[in-house]
């Protein structure tokens, strides 16, 4: 009896106890697993933005907003997150672009300002896209085409990489905007949009170039090719060589028209965050290209453009009646576009 005991205290005292030991212990890790493993996953649903639907069994990915940087508080109706319906964003989603307008007439050098702009890595401007007339019929399709540009889905040879800093287009005046301004300016201050106004100072030479650019189109001086913009010398030279006959009467009524309508514009989208560059002003200083990366917030990059200048010639050379221009100019407030460049 005394080996009895002596075999069950060995049994339930010895071998056991060991044998229980490694259960216990697994047990314990195994919660502690389990626990580790639910607090983790709860982690990641609150970050992540995961929606559970229990009855469903089915879990979705809830977008999140961006978290914008300190901007000051009068920046944030010009800072925008596009999403695009033709492609993703992916990691620069949240990268925030600036929409902008580039505001001009025909021949003032927004052709050459436009591929300095395009030259910097962030910055996408889509050419003139209302020389279409069709885009331009009403303000819807206009609306319809500014709504497409700034949401990114408006394909050119200037789009970007999804990083895109800053986006928008050139629009002559005469192109439907001056004759649907209220509702353009009521757009730009909606959207956050940012005109950026180029104009020409000696409207003289400006005529010079739209009636050498009108001649090129009939005549297609280059190889049977219309070119409203040159990358060599030689083609430079070869449109400079027609020298316009001016009517001087037709002159003075687009000088008057152009000044009349530079104002207008000004005028009308004083309300709005804007800057007024002249062309010769950039000529003369390149860093007056600094000041639109300073407005557009971009960091500054050298710019490049491969756009030669056509007429660069005196004006007496390029200009078949100089005689009559001259005198007709003398003594009245355009004189000062005879000698200035």
């Amino acid at each position: 009896m005394v080996e009895d005991c002596s075999a069950m205290n060995k049994d339930a005292f010895g071998t056991k106890p060991h044998k229980k030991y490694p259960v216990v212990l697994r047990t314990v890790v195994l919660s502690l697993v389990m626990i580790s493993s639910v607090y983790i996953c709860s982690i990641c649903i609150k970050q992540k933005g995961f929606i559970i639907n229990p009855n469903v069994m089915r879990v979705e990915v809830k977008d999140q907003p961006c978290r914008r940087p300190s901007f000051p508080s009068s920046e944030l109706s010009y800072i925008h997150y596009p999403d695009p319906t033709t492609y993703n964003r992916n990691e620069c989603a949240c990268t925030p672009v600036r929409f902008f307008a580039l505001l001009s007439m025909q021949r003032s050098g927004s052709g050459w300002l436009e591929t300095l702009l395009n030259s910097h890595i962030n910055i996408s401007s889509n050419g003139e896209i209302f020389s279409v007339k069709e885009r331009r019929s009403n303000i819807s399709t206009i609306i319809a085409t500014l709504d497409k540009v700034y949401n990114l889905d408006w394909y050119s040879s200037a789009s970007k990489n999804e990083c895109t800093g800053a986006v928008g287009f050139k629009w002559m005046l005469n192109q439907g905007l001056m004759q649907n301004h209220e509702g353009m300016v009521e757009y730009f201050k909606k959207r956050g949009v940012t005109p950026i106004f180029l104009f020409r100072k000696n409207l003289l030479r400006r005529w010079v170039s739209v009636l050498a650019n009108a001649h090129d189109r009939d005549s297609k001086q280059l190889n049977g090719t219309h070119k409203a913009h040159v990358h060599s010398r030689h083609e430079a030279d070869v449109l400079a060589s027609y020298k316009p006959n001016i009517d001087v009467t037709k002159l003075f009524l687009d000088i008057n028209h152009t000044i009349k309508w530079n104002a207008d514009a000004i005028q009308f989208f004083n309300n709005t965050r804007h800057i007024v560059l002249y062309y010769e002003d950039i000529v003369l200083n390149r860093t007056k290209v600094v000041d639109v990366l300073d407005f557009l917030r971009m960091p500054h990059r050298e710019l490049k453009s491969q756009h030669v200048k056509i007429h660069t010639r005196p004006l007496p050379d390029q200009i078949e009646n100089w005689k009559e221009v001259s005198q007709s100019l003398k003594g009245t407030k355009f004189e000062s576009f005879l000698h200035s460049d």
